[in-house]
């Protein structure tokens, strides 16, 4: 197996990381440093990462719903809460699959799967990242052009790929980007305040009725729908298996039905 999939396999995380490690001289292979991105590791090799063995673990992927104040990270520098905090501790060498900042909630995979990773994540596999947002105020349609047709954030051209109506102060939209804090500066840009941001589906994964603060495995039907689809679709995610919950966390909140667009286009 290519050395940056055997690295992947045993959690250390994206292939793209793993790839940093050996580039970065901290992988030996039998004892010996390798910075050969197309060395093969088998299941005889010693693979130590910064000394330490490592091997590969049985994939695994789940989904949790994160809630509001939680970061998408292992450790913080500020001691903020950690969506891991939610999570048992054998669910330590999983890593999450993009990010959602602190205050939004909603649809996160975390995984040990390195190839799956970077089929979520790689711009070039476009997948649907859906999100219902709520507004300060009742929104324009006139204003949904400039955000379908992009605005420039970070030297990029950041679009959003679908808008949907769901009520005066409720949208729904779909990224197939992954610029910080996107949606938020998309709507501060056109005079809009983001008031909630909730994830609700991840190409063909749907958050489903997955209460906050609560985890699921996958599937393998869905980790193989993830593992073959080309961008979107839609799988129902089914109700949670995960029971862990921080004592402080609320109850999800109902989703608001959809109404007929008004100058916005449908998803």
């Amino acid at each position: 197996m290519r050395l940056n999939r055997f690295l992947a396999a045993a959690g250390l995380g994206s292939r793209r990381h793993c790839d940093e490690l050996i580039a970065a001289g901290r992988v030996t292979i039998n004892g010996k440093l390798c910075t050969n991105f197309s060395a093969q590791a088998g299941a005889r090799d010693h693979v130590k990462v910064d000394h330490k063995l490592v091997c590969r673990a049985p994939a695994l992927t789940i989904m949790l719903h994160k809630p509001g104040g939680f970061v998408s990270t292992r450790k913080d520098l500020y001691a903020r809460d950690t969506v891991f905090d939610l999570l048992p501790e054998k669910f330590s060498r999983l890593f999450n699959v993009g990010r959602l900042d602190a205050q939004t909630e909603g649809l996160l995979l975390l995984t040990n799967d390195g190839e799956l990773a970077q089929r979520l994540t790689h711009p070039r596999f476009k997948v649907d990242k859906e999100y219902e947002i709520a507004l300060d105020r009742p929104w324009d349609p006139s204003l949904a052009p400039k955000l379908l047709g992009g605005i420039v954030l970070d030297g990029q051209r950041a679009k959003i790929a679908r808008l949907r109506f769901l009520s005066p102060t409720r949208l729904r939209v779909i990224l197939r980007q992954g610029i910080n804090r996107q949606i938020r500066r998309m709507f501060q840009a056109v005079g809009y305040r983001v008031n909630h941001l909730l994830r609700v589906r991840v190409g063909n994964l749907r958050l489903g009725d997955l209460p906050r603060g609560h985890w699921r495995a996958l599937t393998k039907h869905e980790l193989k729908d993830l593992h073959l689809m080309n961008s979107s679709g839609v799988v129902a995610a089914g109700a949670d298996r995960g029971r862990k919950e921080a004592a402080h966390v609320n109850k999800p909140r109902s989703t608001p039905s959809a109404t007929t667009s008004n100058g916005t286009r449908r998803l």
